[in-house]
């Protein structure tokens, strides 16, 4: 039987011929317990172009943590093995620089300052105001969709480069 723990799941972006090595994509791990949501939420940022990994509780998004640099951090708070808030505690006491959206149907308000989190996204929430919220925190002003790089023009003088 297929361990399903922790899900590596993303499907390869669309990029013209010779532009391989010029987009950088943003790596993004999905912490959440609900498999449907789970599910919305790494279909929805691997089809913008990001990168998602994602781990069916806090304990597996921990592990994930440890294993991996993030851009990015979505976690739901009400999870077995480690809720979201004690992987945000974690995360903070071990200094792992990465941002965090915490996703929950329950307010937080007086704990979200206390754990430094980017963003929170109350659920139930939409494909609009999920990408809207990671756009926000990762300061994309186009989003999460594949944009080529500006064109590079060749030195005025062609002794400078």
């Amino acid at each position: 039987m297929e361990d399903k723990s922790f899900i590596r799941k993303e499907k390869p972006a669309i990029v013209p011929e010779g532009w391989e090595n010029k987009v950088v994509r943003r790596r993004i791990l999905v912490v959440e317990d609900d498999d449907d949501i789970r599910r919305f939420n790494t279909e929805v940022l691997t089809g913008s172009g990001y990168h998602v990994e994602a781990a069916v509780d806090g304990a597996k998004g921990w592990e994930a943590l440890n294993s991996g640099r993030y851009d990015l951090l979505i976690t739901d708070n009400n999870m077995p093995n480690l809720t979201g808030i004690e992987l945000i505690r974690k995360l903070n006491d071990a200094r792992i620089p990465v941002p965090v959206i915490l996703a929950s149907g329950l307010e937080f308000v007086d704990q979200v300052a206390e754990l430094r989190v980017a963003a929170t996204l109350p659920k139930p929430f939409t494909l609009d105001e999920l990408l809207g919220t990671v756009k926000k925190v990762l300061g994309e002003t186009g989003g999460g969709e594949w944009q080529a790089p500006a064109p590079t023009q060749p030195p005025a003088d062609s002794q400078r480069v």
